[in-house]
């Protein structure tokens, strides 16, 4: 009998693991959100480090946190580096891209608990006296990361927090 559940537990995880490989090399997750402000409002919160810790998730879950800030003020090759506790690890953010019709682009690098390398990028949609700004992050998809998809997706270990930061946005736009 014993023997049995063993075969019966060791095909399991094969299953497992042999469909995890089957899984997508890279992944993407995205919110949106509609805010009543010009883009020329919301862009300086995106596009200056110094203005994410008033809308950002992450700022909050850690007090303590050390963050760094290098290369330009703001815009187009800023960097910004930070060091927490477990809930925000470490890791480190630099503008890559630009556009004057709204776009911005982030190299986006986690170095603690895991390290992984992802791209952030801000769409901002002007409609009307409206804005829908977009929140987008992609990146590559290790064999762990798939692994772990099968159990829970990226979207939904980092969907919630684009939703928190994406209202908090909406609020710091909208005063």
């Amino acid at each position: 009998m014993f023997k049995k559940i063993a075969i019966a537990v060791i095909a399991v995880v094969l299953l497992v693991l042999a469909y995890a490989a089957t899984r997508p090399d890279s992944f993407r997750v995205q919110r949106s959100v509609a805010i009543k402000a010009p883009a020329g409002k919301i862009m300086p919160l995106i596009s200056d480090f110094h203005q994410w810790a008033v809308w950002s998730p992450w700022e909050a879950l850690d007090p303590h946190m050390t963050r760094t800030f290098s290369g330009a003020p703001k815009d187009m090759g800023a960097v910004y580096a930070w060091t927490g506790n477990d809930k925000v690890g470490a890791g480190r953010m630099e503008i890559t891209g630009m556009t004057a019709t709204g776009n911005v682009t982030i190299k986006l690098d986690f170095l603690k608990p895991i390290e992984s390398h992802s791209v952030t990028e801000f769409v901002l949609l002007p409609q009307g006296d409206m804005t829908t700004v977009t929140w987008s992050m992609t990146g590559p998809s290790s064999y762990l990361t798939k692994l772990m998809g099968v159990f829970v997706s990226m979207d939904s270990m980092i969907g919630g927090d684009f939703e928190r930061g994406l209202a908090n946005l909406k609020s710091a736009a909208e005063k």
